[in-house]
């Protein structure tokens, strides 16, 4: 997807009403810049990590009894 953005005055962009639809994005939202080069590059914060890292690896505790592998990491503590 490619959309123009242009920067007003006051040094403002306007993000185009389709790439804000397709993130989401809403006012008062943040955004990460970075530059790459020379380019600039924005990425969308999360609103919520806890929601975003929910299930974040869920396939490698698959099968596993996950209060037996605490039970025995604390043990190694001792």
């Amino acid at each position: 997807m490619q959309a123009v953005a242009k920067l007003s005055a006051k040094h403002q962009i306007v993000i185009p009403r389709d790439v804000r639809r397709h993130f989401k994005l809403q006012a008062g939202d943040k955004l990460l810049v970075e530059v790459e080069g020379n380019t600039i590059v924005l990425f969308p914060l999360q609103r919520n990590y806890t929601k975003h890292l929910e299930g974040l690896h869920k396939h490698v505790w698959k099968g596993v009894d996950v209060a037996a592998y605490i039970r025995e990491e604390r043990k190694a503590w001792r």
